[in-house]
């Protein structure tokens, strides 16, 4: 296996979804799984007070130095509110919608990188940590809420003591498949917020490759044309890709701080470049040779953008996922510009899209990855729109809590 080159850092899916019956009363624990809202192994202490409005369960996180410190979503979720301009009390805020009546909110901030719409997983950057609105100094001001109201704070599965310092716990690894070895079948592989290391897994032994800071969006394709995957990263913060080539490293600054990354072949010369997919407008941008991009619209808020060669013609096709109910919808374009679409249902609710040539046909097929469990759940098929021929089942990362 060719190592991809390291670039120097410059500085849970596990209910989302889920459809259910009834929600957790009030005191009990949240049915979401809550991590402290902040990268993972770094130290928050969290305060609350009489008369803390809305309610004495919302948490006033605070480190030494923490203005602009990094804000990470709590858990998976549908972004339903995003305030980029604040407000008089919340100020910059966003809210994160959980399923099953629970949400989480995140005030004060001084910067919102995520938009209306925008399905975010565990772990993905919303902001950082401001004093905007009705602080009298920078904080984090943090509630979970069940039916919209404020509940006791819960993380990594036991109840907030307040005034402690605590460490966070939000470390999820996100699921990857891409041709690293060059030899037309994609190897799985997992990015690892909690050390910004993409963990490869190769025949030949698994490979790790630091790359990017924890709070980026990885991304994979072959940016060079050799016919082996190369490793990549989206920072919302400064709306830059780095992509990692035998030269250095290439920085491309594309869309807005809300915007999903994706990569693909979008011409078929076997140079893959980038794009984005906005949530407000459910609009892939796909990036042209030349730096100019084009509009594409495919799915629906809270769908999960996924690539790749449906039909085998060597040009990246676009899709999404639908994680609420488990189905992909893909769109391939005729010789005659004719465009079709067809639905996949593959995977169970709260499950993470993947995608890749599993069996080497030159289609790429489509696969999951189970966040509990760390399973990767590969369909193997003449082409992804053909019946299924067999499940390959393997874990593959760490399970979430």
């Amino acid at each position: 296996m060719r190592l991809p080159r390291p670039l120097l850092a410059a500085a849970s899916l596990a209910a989302v979804g889920a459809i259910v019956a009834t929600a957790s009363p009030a005191g009990a624990a949240p049915l979401t799984a809550y991590e402290m809202p902040f990268p993972c192994s770094e130290s928050w202490t969290g305060t609350t007070r009489p008369g803390h409005s809305p309610s004495v369960y919302s948490v006033d996180w605070n480190r030494p130095d923490d203005i602009d410190d990094a804000v990470v979503a709590a858990a998976a979720g549908v972004v339903t509110t995003a305030v980029p301009d604040g407000t008089r009390s919340y100020g910059r805020y966003v809210v994160i919608d959980h399923g099953n009546g629970e949400s989480s909110l995140y005030a004060h901030l001084s910067t919102v990188t995520v938009g209306v719409g925008q399905m975010v997983d565990q772990g993905s950057l919303i902001g950082t940590v401001g004093q905007t609105g009705n602080a009298s100094g920078p904080h984090l001001h943090f509630e979970e809420r069940l039916n919209g109201k404020d509940v006791e704070p819960f993380f990594h599965g036991a109840q907030f003591a307040f005034g402690a310092t605590q460490q966070s716990q939000n470390c999820p690894d996100v699921p990857l498949a891409a041709n690293f070895t060059g030899d037309g079948i994609a190897e799985l592989a997992v990015f690892n917020r909690s050390n910004a290391t993409f963990q490869i897994n190769d025949p030949a032994g698994p490979a790790y490759v630091p790359f990017g800071v924890g709070t980026d969006t990885p991304v994979v394709g072959d940016w060079d044309g050799d016919g082996f995957a190369n490793l990549g990263v989206r920072r919302s913060s400064t709306r830059s890709f780095f992509l990692d080539t035998p030269t250095g490293t290439v920085e491309l600054t594309m869309g807005n701080r809300s915007d999903i990354p994706v990569a693909g072949d979008w011409n078929g010369d076997h140079l893959w470049d980038v794009g984005v997919r906005k949530a407000d407008s459910n609009v892939f941008r796909l990036r042209k040779p030349d730096g100019h991009s084009y509009p594409v619209r495919l799915g629906k808020a809270g769908d999960i953008p996924v690539t790749g060669d449906w039909n085998g013609d060597g040009t990246t096709d676009l899709g999404v996922y639908d994680i609420t109910k488990a189905r992909f919808t893909l769109r391939l374009q005729d010789a005659n510009g004719l465009v079709w679409l067809t639905r996949v249902t593959y995977g169970a609710p709260g499950d993470l899209p993947v995608a890749g040539d599993w069996d080497g046909n030159g289609r790429t097929d489509l696969g999951v990855w189970r966040p509990g469990t760390a399973q990767f759940f590969q369909r193997v098929a003449a082409s992804p729109m053909a019946p299924i021929s067999r499940q390959v089942t393997r874990t593959y990362g760490t399970p979430r809590s």
